[in-house]
């Protein structure tokens, strides 16, 4: 199989990294990375470092790493792990080495990115996917895992699942902590709902994972944004465990104390934020369904205002 990992940040270098080190250049496989500028540069001639809290350093050496995915040729598998608001553009860029069996997979936070990615490839089989990481771009060539279970969900949103038996396999078989699932929808918003109030109010706070979690305040706030998220699924129909507020934050105060959410450091360094993402698609699902959403609405306006200024 040849697998495309387009956008090499913290979770594209990861699991990217993964498969890398597994396969590169293995007579049956190969991998190619998707990169820009410096880090590009710096992968093609030192290789990527990738630097993890339990599995130990490696340098992740791609048969291939290029910022025009059409290099690549057709390939069989595409991990999409751009930011929200680049991934049109990136599927644009990819389109020419999709061919009808291809398995595109999207890494991206949000509910809704197979969606955005039928829009514009309109061959291979478009597959939702979420990931439990906490990873980061260190420096150019360089990216660094220090949380999280790194478990990768994915599957077709209708149909069957055992097509993809291979690509799971794949996966498996490069190192990733993949399952195959006949219910990505559940898993998708299990993970919007971790990942959403937790970007919100850590970005709100200027409070790391561990300082939100201590405070009774913030931790309240979190729980209250969780809650909407459930009332919304609930109204998609979407069934999510009972207890998933109460474990969503067992999960949060499992990570290191001082973890911050990628939107945070997003905010705290001035860049593009994925604000649309994390709290104002549900503020959008919540007014279309008559649902009251409070918290993410506040939320929501006092971030766009910081992010306009």
């Amino acid at each position: 199989m040849k697998a495309l990992i387009v956008g090499i940040g913290g979770v594209g270098g990861y699991f990217g990294g993964k498969l890398a080190k597994a396969y590169g250049f293995s007579p049956d496989h190969s991998v190619v990375f998707v990169a820009r500028g410096e880090h590009l540069r710096k992968i093609r001639e030192e290789g990527l470092a990738v630097s993890t809290k339990d599995e130990g350093n490696w340098i992740a050496r791609p048969d291939l790493v290029t910022d025009r995915p059409a290099d690549a040729g057709q390939v069989d598998i595409v991990l999409f792990s751009v930011k929200g608001y680049d991934l049109e553009q990136s599927a644009e860029l990819v389109k020419p080495c999709i061919h009808e069996g291809t398995a595109v997979i999207s890494l991206l936070n949000g509910i809704d990115n197979a969606e955005r990615l039928s829009a514009v490839i309109d061959r291979g089989h478009i597959l939702n996917g979420c990931v439990y990481i906490s990873a980061y771009l260190a420096a150019p060539g360089s990216v660094t895992q220090v949380g999280g279970p790194c478990t990768l969900f994915f599957g077709p949103e209708t149909g069957p699942v055992e097509p993809y038996r291979p690509v799971e396999q794949f996966l498996k078989d490069g190192g990733v902590k993949a399952t195959l699932t006949d219910d990505i929808a559940s898993a998708l918003w299990s993970k919007y709902i971790f990942v959403g109030p937790l970007g919100g109010v850590t970005s709100l706070s200027g409070k790391s994972l561990g300082g939100v979690i201590e405070s009774e305040e913030l931790r309240s706030m979190l729980a209250g944004m969780m809650e909407e998220v459930k009332a919304v699924a609930s109204a998609r129909d979407i069934v999510l465990p009972e207890d998933i507020v109460k474990n969503s934050i067992d999960m949060a105060s499992n990570f290191p104390y001082e973890t911050k959410t990628s939107i945070q450091l997003d905010f705290e360094k001035g860049n593009r934020t994925e604000l649309d993402t994390f709290v104002g698609f549900l503020v959008k699902a919540a007014r279309d369904l008559s649902i009251d959403a409070p918290l993410h609405e506040r939320v929501y306006r006092e971030l766009a205002a910081r992010e306009r200024r």
